[in-house]
């Protein structure tokens, strides 16, 4: 089993920890939930490469962490991408989504289903 993190600003802040590709931290794992539940998919596709949206996967390596959850809160109507603000699954599990996109990004968590690290 190959366990990954992503870079972080303290050693013992790991933004997600994924094994084997699918598998992953509780707050991950939620984050991800919350991307299926709200469909998101439907733009920013499947694999988050990108249809009438954005690729996320591009997005995620220049986006600080405090532009996704504004673009994410505020949304960007002007192009197409409302604002979740309003979404208690999104504000609960901001901080989990922006690490299950930002491992997708970083090329540590693969696209599919993923499950819980035990």
């Amino acid at each position: 089993m190959v366990l990954l993190a992503a870079p972080a600003v303290a050693a013992d802040d790991k933004l997600y920890q994924v094994a084997d590709g699918n598998k992953v931290d509780k707050a991950t794992l939620e984050g991800w939930r919350t991307w299926r539940a709200l469909a998101c998919e439907r733009c920013h596709g499947a694999k988050q490469e990108g249809l009438v949206g954005p690729s996320l996967l591009e997005s995620l390596r220049r986006l600080t962490k405090d532009e996704f959850k504004q673009t994410l809160m505020k949304g960007r109507p002007e192009k197409g991408m409302p604002n979740f603000d309003g979404s208690k699954m999104v504000t609960e599990n901001l901080d989990g989504l922006y690490a299950y996109l930002k491992g997708r990004s970083d090329g540590a968590i693969q696209p599919g289903r993923l499950e819980e690290l035990k």
